[in-house]
Order: C-alpha cells, then structure tokens, then sequence
C-alpha cells in the first residue's frame, strides 16, 4: 500500500460558542479553523486526522501539512508507522518554527489506516486494556468567573454524570481560593476535583494555592507555571502534598528530564502534543518503566480526541479521559466523546478511529480544501 495524495478541508466555527453567552473579547480572532486531513491510498482506504485552531493557527498548519510533509509522506507505505515517525523526527531538527504537534497529528492519519487495513480498532492494535474511561468534565475559565458560577458549573457537571471536575482558573489566590472550596463544599467530600492554572502564577501564590488544595483534597495541580520552570514545579512538588501535574507543552524528548529530575509527580501528555499515537504510545512506556502516571489531556479537536480515548483504553496508566467544552465535539455521526451512564468515554469498535465522519455538515463549515502540493 502506498500513500499517493494528501487533502485539507479547512473547517470553519464561529468563536461565539466558546465565549458565550458573554461577546468575544477584543483581541481574539472571530473564527477558529480545524484542518481536517485525509492521507489517500492506491487501496482507496483513507486515514483522517486534524488540528487545533482556536487562536487563529489554524489555517497556517492546514498549509504547512502540504508544504512541509507531503513529500515526507507521498509514496510512502502508511502501514510501516515507525519508520515514517523516525523520518519525521529527523525533519524536525531543523524546523525550528513548528512544533512537533502537526508531524504527531499525521501519525494519528496513520494509525487510521493501519487500523482500517487490519479490521481492527486502533485500540485493539496497541493491546487492549479496556474498553472505556473514567472521564472529567473541564470548566472553561470564561464559564467559572465568580463564586456562584462555580456552584452553577460544579452543579451542572454533576447532573451530567462526569466523575470529576476540572476547573481552569488563573486569577491568583486571592480570587482563586473562595471558588476553590465553593467547588469543593458543593462537590462533597471525595468527588474528584482538579486545578488548571495555565502557567500563570508566581512561585508565592502556587504555594499558597497548594496548601489550600492539600486541605480540600484536590486530585492534583495542573500547571501552577510554564513547564520550563523546572525548578519552581521541583520546589512546588516537593512543599505541598497534593500532586503538581505538567509538562504538557514539553517534547517528546525533553520529558525524561521532568522524570529524572523529579519536578513533579504526574505527567501530562495527548496525541497531539505527544508526536501522535505513536509518541504517546512511547511516552506511556517511559512513565510505566519510570513509575509515574500519566494523564491524557485533551487535544481540542474530535479526531484527535478519539485518538486519545484509543490510547487510553490501551493502557492502565491514565485514571481519567479529558472532556471540555463541546464545541471541541463536532463533524461525527455518532459521538465516543460523550459520555455513557457511567461517566465513562467507551472506545469505538470500528477499524481504525472506528468513527463515520458527517460529511454534510463537514462540508457546510468548509472554507477551502487544499490539495496535493504546489512544487
């Protein structure tokens, strides 16, 4: 089998979905693009991935997926992933303006074909563990900005049958605090409830946004800073009690460091930002052999988050799946992204992603389809 061409639709939502029901703030782009790609093969099977976009990126990747891979990829055999990924990795040395991010969503394409070569679901081909996942709902920052918004979203998540809440805030102790233990006092004592703090917080405020957590019992401290402060996560891990989860924004190759060094206790990683399900797959058995767990973060567009529900039911490391807002969820004709009764994602049977993609409505949100390569 060989891959003979490479198409892009890029998809295009409104960013009123995610602000809402407040207007898009000044200084945020109006649309969010998704680049939808299909690798093409002379056996007329088709393997799909995408990318995020939500801060105007969007087109750019769409574009740099056939200006920068396609001849990475063209004439290639789709089935032999591995050697594929190393080629991939060895272009990366020298693109010093991209992350590694798009090259791990073309594996996710890959891995769609092998899954559909083999009749198999791509979770079956990595070994199945399970066939579903605890998941957690994330409270967009937008959604949680007072007390009683907090006790709103907390409330409503419940309701929903998430078995946990993450909630994003990033204001700083003083403000963070009060919905801190308002999550907490509605919540009840044992619900799984986690912290996002997006990089933003001096060493002084994590710390004291640790104790807090510590004393209402929090599952973990995502991101008190940029995962480059290796030695204030070091410094945070070692004062407070509850585990300091990072380096999702870290290289596949740069993760050992946070192990070796002992900076935190979790790790933090998805297909995206992982070198795809391939990279993933190899962060997974680093985290077994070196005995840290390892949390799959959402990756933001619905491709890749099947993706993620397939490596998640093909390990034990991952307590939880990722659920965040759900205009990340779009463009399927059924959903593995929703949760069941049972709070959990299940994994699709189907070969491959195991996903049928709705090519109506795929088609009435797209802007442009980019085909091939123009040298």
């Amino acid at each position: 089998m060989k891959i003979t061409d490479i198409s892009t639709h890029r998809i295009r939502l409104s960013a009123e979905a995610w602000f809402h029901p407040r207007p898009i703030p000044p200084g945020h782009v109006p649309y969010w693009e998704f680049p939808l790609t299909t690798l093409h093969t002379d056996d007329g099977i088709e393997g799909y991935t995408m990318d995020y976009g939500p801060l105007g990126q969007g087109r750019a990747s769409a574009y740099a997926v056939h200006d920068v891979y396609y001849h990475e990829l063209v004439g290639k055999d789709p089935l032999n992933h591995e050697a594929i990924w190393q080629s991939m990795r060895s272009k990366q040395r020298h693109l010093y303006n991209l992350r590694e991010a798009i090259w791990g969503n073309l594996d996710v394409a890959l891995w769609d074909i092998k899954g559909k070569a083999a009749g198999m679901s791509i979770a079956k081909l990595l070994g199945q563990y399970r066939d579903k996942v605890p998941t957690y709902a994330t409270c967009p920052p937008q959604t949680i900005l007072t007390v009683d918004e907090v006790e709103q979203e907390v409330r409503q998540k419940i309701g929903q049958g998430f078995r946990g809440i993450k909630l994003q805030l990033s204001g700083g102790s003083a403000l963070d605090i009060p919905r801190l233990r308002k999550a907490r006092e509605v919540a009840g004592d044992g619900f799984p409830l986690m912290l996002d703090s997006s990089a933003v917080l001096t060493f002084e405020d994590a710390l004291r946004i640790g104790y807090e957590l510590d004393a209402l019992r929090y599952e973990w401290f995502e991101e008190p800073f940029p995962d480059a402060h290796l030695v204030l996560l070091k410094k945070l891990s070692q004062a407070i009690r509850t585990p300091v989860l990072a380096a999702e924004t870290v290289g596949l190759f740069e993760l050992p460091h946070y192990m070796t060094e002992g900076a935190i206790d979790l790790i933090r990683a998805d297909v995206h930002h992982k070198s795809g399900v391939t990279g993933l797959m190899k962060a997974m058995g680093m985290c077994e052999m070196m005995g840290y767990g390892l949390e799959i973060h959402t990756a933001g567009a619905p491709l890749l988050d099947v993706a993620n529900l397939h490596v998640g039911c093909a390990t034990k490391l991952s307590r939880f799946l990722e659920s965040h807002h759900p205009m990340f969820r779009f463009g399927l004709k059924t959903d593995p992204l929703e949760i069941r009764e049972d709070g959990c994602q299940h994994c699709p049977t189907g070969p491959g992603l195991g996903v049928d993609l709705d090519w109506d409505w795929l088609d009435n949100h797209t802007v442009d389809v980019i085909r091939g390569c123009e040298y």
